[in-house]
């Protein structure tokens, strides 16, 4: 039985997206890979493998580039279509308006921790995979971590703590900002009989958001809705499933075609992007979103991005500090406009006169150019 010790000066808990690209980070800003060490409860083969598509802004685009993973497989998006189901009025955000290449990109979730993976080894930095962490204990002057793996029991001693593993909402403990959204995120991969090239939708319905993303030959589709709604849909065969999706959605891509194997997970808010003066957790440790607008991972590779840059500049518990005064305006900002989203156009029945407005006010966004230019802003880059 192993009851070895080791030391780093940061250690990262979590080696998915967020916390290889705070490694790779550290790295390209002078931390020397021998000083960085990342944890990871899952087998690479496991996490290589995870089917779920991810949508990336094109920020997250140059972060994974400054962090030496990319290109990647991936389909752009070039438009993204957003309208209020049975209602007037939608915009049309488009790069072109951007002079951007794209304003995003769809990929899957492996194929991201894969090319992040084969930077960390080629730099050399740690990974401690399959390990779990059992206990934590922080002290003035470092972090003792308490380990599990196959070997048996090891400790680490770390300067820092890096929390990047957050889970699944339905999974995680109550945080200080904590809403359950009674919605249920159902996700396949459809295809449709006229689809149009790079352009992503964003349907408001009574239940919640419906999203189809470009991904292949046809679309990654995320449909929020009620569980009692999501359960009917589960167990619907193909085609009656696509008959509902087609209902739901309409025919501006024509008739829907086939569909993978569904799946469906509970969707709600969990945040307290927590600090002290050795730990600090970003990614979905510190904030879990709702998935409209797609930004729960691209302000978990912020986070990465920043806070490598200032630990480079000066360590714990300074760099800590700094990176919580740092990153305070675009969490916040990006928790409320997700959390908005996600209740005001679910709050009333289609029909509603609400929802009649809150229709127009899609139509009316095309128009008010500088508006939609700072919510752009918002999607693609944050604040960095």
């Amino acid at each position: 039985m192993a009851t070895d010790s080791a030391i780093a000066d940061i250690a990262i808990c979590g080696a998915g997206p967020v916390g290889l690209t705070l490694a790779l980070h550290l790295v390209k800003c002078g931390v020397p890979a021998a000083r960085i060490a990342l944890i990871d409860a899952k087998t690479l083969e496991q996490t290589v493998h995870d089917p779920r598509s991810i949508a990336l802004s094109y920020g997250s685009r140059q972060i994974l580039e400054r962090a030496g993973a990319w290109p990647i497989a991936a389909t752009a998006i070039e438009q993204i279509h957003a309208s209020r189901r049975g209602q007037f009025g939608r915009t049309l955000i488009d790069c072109a308006d951007y002079r951007l290449p794209a304003l995003g990109y769809v990929t899957r979730y492996g194929a991201i921790v894969a090319a992040l993976h084969a930077g960390a080894a080629q730099a050399g930095i740690r990974t401690l995979r399959p390990a779990r962490l059992c206990a934590l204990q922080e002290q003035d002057d470092g972090v003792t971590l308490q380990l599990e793996d196959a070997g048996g029991p090891r400790t680490l001693h770390a300067q820092l703590v890096a929390q990047a593993e957050g889970g699944v909402f339905s999974e995680q403990a109550a945080k200080a900002l904590h809403r359950d959204y009674d919605q249920v995120g159902l996700i396949a991969h459809v295809t449709c009989s006229a689809p149009l090239a790079q352009r992503a939708f964003e349907r408001f319905t009574e239940e919640g958001p419906l999203a189809l993303l470009p991904q292949h030959n046809g679309y990654a589709l995320v449909w929020c809705c009620r569980p009692a709604r999501a359960d009917q849909l589960l167990q619907l065969d193909e085609p009656a499933f696509l008959a509902a999706l087609q209902q739901a959605f309409g025919h501006r891509l024509g008739t829907f075609c086939s569909s993978s194997a569904r799946l469906a997970y509970p969707l709600g808010l969990n945040a307290h992007p927590a600090a002290t003066a050795r730990t600090v957790t970003i990614g979905n440790a510190a904030q879990t979103l709702h998935p409209v607008a797609g930004q729960g991972l691209n302000l978990g590779l912020r986070d990465a991005a920043v806070l490598a840059r200032l630990l480079a500049k000066q360590p714990a518990p300074a760099g800590l500090a700094a990176f919580q005064r740092a990153r305070q305006d675009d969490r916040g900002r990006t928790i409320r406009l997700t959390d908005a989203l996600a209740r005001v156009f679910a709050s009333a029945a289609d029909d509603a006169p609400s929802q009649a407005l809150l229709g127009l006010s899609l139509g009316l966004l095309d128009a008010a150019k500088p508006v939609k230019r700072l919510l752009a802003q918002q999607m693609l880059f944050g604040l960095r």
